[in-house]
């Protein structure tokens, strides 16, 4: 990665406070959406980190997620699946293929699918996400690649705050860590 789009990122990044009531600070990355130069380079960034390894298909989860993973499959010239969260508000009317989280950083735990049509035993998936910090929507995901018979072949994003064994077990490179962001 460039070191402009590394001094862009950091610089169009915040931390809200929500108030007396929070227990903790906000991430506020909007503005890397509003920069047409953040928007241009970051699908190649992230696409670089495992070009290598030869994706056949991205695979980012809601929200952030299905901005982000587009970018990064144009970037390798391959396609893009959403992962949808089963919030309960809407369910997908054909086979899906599902894993829940183990707790969240905010002790959270979803459900995660992939419509089975279109995850192939044969792809080579690239996970693509904005934050990695605890890793469990990373886990359900390879949950999700694997049941469907596909490889994982590691997570792209754009920060990791995890520790490093676990970054390390869950393939995650990242363009940024939370030290960037002086976490």
């Amino acid at each position: 990665m460039g070191a402009e789009l590394s001094k862009r990122l950091t610089e169009l990044f915040r931390w809200i406070d929500p108030g007396p009531n929070s227990t903790h600070l906000v991430s506020d990355i909007s503005g890397w959406w509003r920069d047409p130069e953040v928007l241009a380079e970051i699908g190649p960034a992230l696409a670089d980190l495992f070009r290598p390894e030869s994706p056949t298909v991205v695979l980012a989860p809601e929200v952030t997620g299905l901005l982000l993973g587009p970018l990064v499959a144009t970037a390798l010239g391959i396609g893009f699946l959403p992962a949808y969260k089963n919030t309960g508000d809407r369910r997908i009317a054909e086979p899906t293929t599902w894993a829940t989280t183990p707790p969240d950083y905010r002790g959270r735990q979803l459900a995660l699918g992939v419509r089975d049509r279109h995850l192939r035993p044969d792809d080579r998936v690239l996970v693509v996400d904005d934050w990695v910090a605890s890793g469990a929507q990373v886990r359900a995901l390879y949950q999700v690649i694997s049941a469907r018979g596909a490889t994982p072949v590691g997570t792209a994003a754009i920060i990791a705050d995890c520790p490093l064994p676990l970054a390390r077990e869950l393939r995650v490179r990242s363009l940024l860590d939370g030290h960037d962001l002086a976490l």
